[in-house]
């Protein structure tokens, strides 16, 4: 069980303010200081300081934060398997990336549950290097990834091989060649995930193995989402580089065209990652049955 000093120490770094953690607990302020002073004693370090905008995590409090959200995850943990003891498995929590919520792996989780009783799943979206810190942290069961893993402690099964391609209206003139060249990409307006994606950052390394830089091309905007990217795209107002799997329904209903770069490969896997001492085996082989079979739909 977590301990009461822990548990608010978790609040007090929620809200980085002992009068709203105290508040939240139903404790007083001076009883939430005590807790927070006794744990510093018992961890031999600083957790909290004060500068001018209230309080902030020391660099020791920030490893004494990862730990505490792991004991409470694995804590969680432990009280949903014992409440599903006699079911085949309990609610799934699983994490995906944002260009997941636009493809169909949402649509296949949800196909997983209908076909399994029910079995309630937990979705979070969030980007790769959170989603590994969930992970780790036991704070997801799975985690669908575009990415690979060297991290000693997951193991992973292939979902799918996706392909980054250029997308864009069917207005744009560009749309009805079978490919398109980089010379045509840099003199169209190009809107692009956030530099931080993994999207992104294939494009780019790509770009420079063929002796090129995103520097020498348009991009009018960076956008985090990628439903808004599909938005614009359809409007005409400016070409992207996403997975062709996150905008299959509006390639299927003729809303967007993508086409290959010529000359450029941009193949990434999609796996689903998990640790190692993950119990249900079946739920993995069975979501990429599903996953298939609505992919190819």
């Amino acid at each position: 069980m977590l301990g009461t000093k822990m548990y608010t120490f978790l609040k007090v770094a929620e809200y980085l303010n002992f009068t709203k953690a105290a508040e939240a607990l139903y404790m007083t302020q001076p009883a939430v200081s005590q807790q927070i002073k006794q744990l510093e004693e018992e961890v031999g370090a600083k957790v909290f300081i004060r500068n001018k905008n209230g309080l902030i995590l020391t660099q020791q409090g920030e490893i004494v934060l990862k730990y505490a959200r792991r004991q409470k995850a694995l804590y969680d943990k432990m009280l949903l398997e014992l409440e599903n003891s006699e079911k085949n498995v309990g609610p799934l929590r699983i994490g995906i990336t944002h260009t997941s919520e636009s493809n169909v792996t949402a649509a296949a989780l949800a196909k997983y549950s209908i076909e399994n009783n029910g079995v309630k799943i937990m979705l979070t979206t969030d980007t790769i290097n959170n989603l590994y810190d969930k992970l780790e942290n036991y704070e997801l069961d799975l985690a669908i990834i575009d990415a690979s893993s060297n991290n000693p402690k997951f193991s992973s099964m292939l979902l799918d091989i996706d392909y980054l391609m250029c997308v864009l209206s069917p207005d744009n003139p560009l749309s009805q060649r079978s490919a398109v060249t980089i010379s045509e990409l840099k003199k169209e307006k190009m809107i692009l995930r956030s530099s931080e994606s993994a999207t992104r950052k294939l494009f780019e390394e790509t770009l420079v193995y063929n002796g090129e830089d995103i520097s020498s091309f348009d991009v009018i905007l960076e956008v985090d989402n990628i439903a808004t990217i599909k938005d614009l795209i359809r409007k005409d107002l400016g070409v992207s580089i996403i997975p062709r799997s996150a905008c299959l329904d509006e390639i299927r209903k003729g809303k967007i065209k993508a086409l290959p770069i010529e000359n450029f490969s941009m193949v990434r896997e999609t796996r689903i990652v998990y640790n190692k001492d993950f119990r249900h085996k079946e739920v993995l082989d069975d979501i990429i049955r599903i996953y298939g079979k609505t992919a190819s739909v």
